[in-house]
């Protein structure tokens, strides 16, 4: 497993975009792709020599992270590139992580399987097996 990005949960990607950038020196590395089945808004930012960040903006019908950003926020999951999807799941499962969400196409990753797991201390985490990006701006 590897780190492929942290993600923080905002409430207008604008706004966040804007931060990130300005604070950071983050800049915009996709465009804002709809995931319909995580119901977000997300993007993706990048900084030579740094971790991937991604934003997520809640979608009308997701009350849960619209309560969540609503509170002001923030970090939301920690995301690990795997080999063989289903093999990492069984072995964190294992070792007591409890699976969230099983694995389905994920809109962001160019419909790659995404799945998340929760792990102790409430660390939320998410499981891809591609590098792809979906939108991602062409300098």
């Amino acid at each position: 497993m590897k780190v492929d990005h942290i993600c923080f949960a905002v409430k207008d990607l604008a706004e966040g975009i804007s931060y990130w950038e300005s604070v950071f020196g983050y800049r915009q590395m996709t465009e804002v792709v709809g995931n319909t089945l995580q119901k977000v808004k997300v993007v993706f930012l990048s900084k030579e020599d740094s971790i991937l960040v991604k934003l997520i903006e809640p979608a009308e019908d997701n009350q849960s992270l619209i309560n969540f950003v609503s509170r002001g926020g923030g970090f939301h999951h920690l995301c690990f590139r795997v080999e063989d999807m289903g093999k990492q799941i069984s072995e964190l499962k294992e070792k007591g992580l409890l699976t969230l969400v099983p694995p389905q196409p994920g809109e962001a990753f160019n419909n790659h399987d995404i799945a998340f797991m929760l792990a102790r201390y409430g660390l939320n985490i998410e499981l891809i097996d591609t590098a792809e990006k979906a939108g991602i701006i062409k300098i």
